[in-house]
């Protein structure tokens, strides 16, 4: 009797030395999951955002082979990680290169190249089984949790693959033709498709859709702890969707949402915190070509003032898979003044994008129905990209967010040649000024001072009505001393 009950003692210290274990492990998994600040504008105001292509990111193309990288990124500033779509794809009218359909091609092989496209999206709740597990996929988390960034998952509500079993189950969420047959994507202005044959159109008039799409947003935040979506193609989708399930998101915890759209004004507010600047891209893209000038950039920041409203702030990028993709890379687009630009976007008001590849000097268009990898050798731009992020973090002046620092066009003698304004917050200041054009421009300003040049590490002083003269495209970032 007694052997036994000293048998239940032992068993009862066991018991409850593996229910303190599990206290302990659960205390240390609630402190990974909180080690984390809550998403706040603050943190947004000193951001870069990282645009992470996992399937041409690494040869392997996997979670794990961008997870290892994570802590680099820090280098560079970034604070926030958005994921391309890494969910299943659809096998159904899936696209090769050059506008092909893939069951179209007879070869086996050739037809196992193409890997389709990234928004046909076959499974909101899955990955990728091309990228590695859920597992991987939280571990990735995780890492960016532990070093300070956030994760963000680029949703796709506008439309599925044909393989998504809504298709079957549930066809009264989708948009009908005029066959009453579920139809692609439609443009509202022409009536016609877009040609976006491999996706199937959600029809936002259904109200259980509406809702199994908001929970398939819950899931990730809930059950993965990630930060936020960026919004493929927002201005597609209802504006009161989004505002319905943004309200229902950010009461699990505060996300980032971003919206992708050419005219995000009507977005921000109740929706989301920050837009495409396609816009004023384009007018870089233009400049550098020689088709605008420095005028007519400071003509759409006079524009953004008076368009958008005080708290609302865009994301600024010289690069991204679209453009990288479809309209070229940075030097086929900008040439020359790739430089200028990229500073630029970094010092004009908003949060700046780094694209996969851009830090190592990329020149080439990624395959995008493919398998396809960046290049991994540090250049010419990853420095610069460490200098431009570390500017961006600390210095108040480059604030870009819903509290961002102020923005002041400074008067010069070649005001369409030469692009010259103020960042400045809170006794904080800063110009930019560049020669906007491929020839060398001579020129006066209206600033006067001690700066230090910033790229160069250098001082410099300027005197009432110094003339100064600029070769093609040079830039400097001069901060008050």
């Amino acid at each position: 009797m007694k052997k036994f009950a000293l048998l239940i003692m032992i068993f009862g210290l066991l018991i409850s030395c593996k229910n303190e274990t599990n206290k302990k492990d659960s205390s240390t998994e609630e402190v990974k999951k909180d080690s984390l600040a809550p998403v706040s504008d603050e943190m947004m105001e000193s951001a870069v955002i990282y645009e992470a292509n996992i399937r041409q990111y690494s040869p392997e193309g996997t979670f794990d082979a961008f997870t290892k990288d994570i802590p680099q990124l820090k280098d560079l500033g970034v604070k926030v990680i958005w994921l391309m779509p890494m969910y299943p794809i659809s096998e159904k009218n899936r696209k090769a290169t050059g506008g092909k359909d893939v069951e179209d091609i007879e070869d086996p092989e050739e037809r196992k190249k193409y890997l389709g496209s990234y928004y046909s999206i076959s499974d909101y709740s899955a990955v990728n089984p091309e990228h590695g597990t859920m597992e991987d996929f939280d571990e990735l988390v995780q890492t960016a949790h532990e070093n300070g960034m956030y994760v963000i998952l680029d949703w796709v509500a506008n439309h599925t693959g044909w393989d998504h079993a809504w298709i079957t189950e549930h066809p009264e969420y989708y948009t009908k033709g005029k066959d009453g047959q579920i139809t692609d994507p439609i443009n509202d202005e022409t009536g016609e498709p877009w040609g976006w044959t491999d996706v199937a159109d959600l029809n936002f008039d259904n109200e259980e859709m509406r809702q199994k799409m908001t929970d398939e947003m819950l899931f990730w935040v809930k059950e993965h702890d990630i930060d936020g979506f960026r919004a493929d193609a927002a201005h597609s989708v209802p504006t009161d969707y989004w505002e319905s399930a943004a309200k229902t998101l950010n009461e699990v915890k505060p996300l980032i949402m971003l919206a992708e759209a050419q005219d995000p004004k009507d977005l921000f507010h109740n929706a989301f915190e920050m837009g495409y600047n396609w816009e004023g891209h384009h007018l870089m893209n233009e400049i550098a070509q020689g088709k605008k000038n420095a005028k007519d950039w400071d003509d759409y920041m006079k524009k953004v003032d008076t368009t958008f409203q005080k708290d609302d702030f865009l994301m600024n990028f010289i690069t991204n898979h679209d453009e990288n993709s479809w309209a070229g890379t940075v030097r086929e687009r900008m040439g020359d003044a790739s430089e200028a630009m990229l500073a630029m976007s970094y010092t004009i008001p908003g949060m700046p994008l780094i694209y996969s590849g851009q830090e190592y000097d990329m020149d080439k268009r990624l395959l995008f129905f493919e398998k396809d990898t960046i290049p991994k050798k540090k250049g010419k731009v990853y420095p610069l990209l460490e200098k431009l992020g570390a500017l961006k973090n600390t210095h108040t002046a480059l604030n870009g967010g819903k509290n961002k620092a102020s923005y002041t066009a400074v008067k010069n003698s070649a005001e369409e040649k030469v692009l010259l304004f103020k960042r400045e917050k809170d006794g904080e200041s800063l110009y930019y000024v560049a020669n906007m054009t491929d020839k060398p421009v001579a020129f006066t300003a209206e600033m006067q001072g001690d700066f230090m040049d910033y790229m160069k590490d250098s001082e410099l002083s300027i005197s009432k009505d110094q003339k100064m003269q600029f070769e093609p495209w040079q830039y400097k970032i001069l901060i008050n001393k």
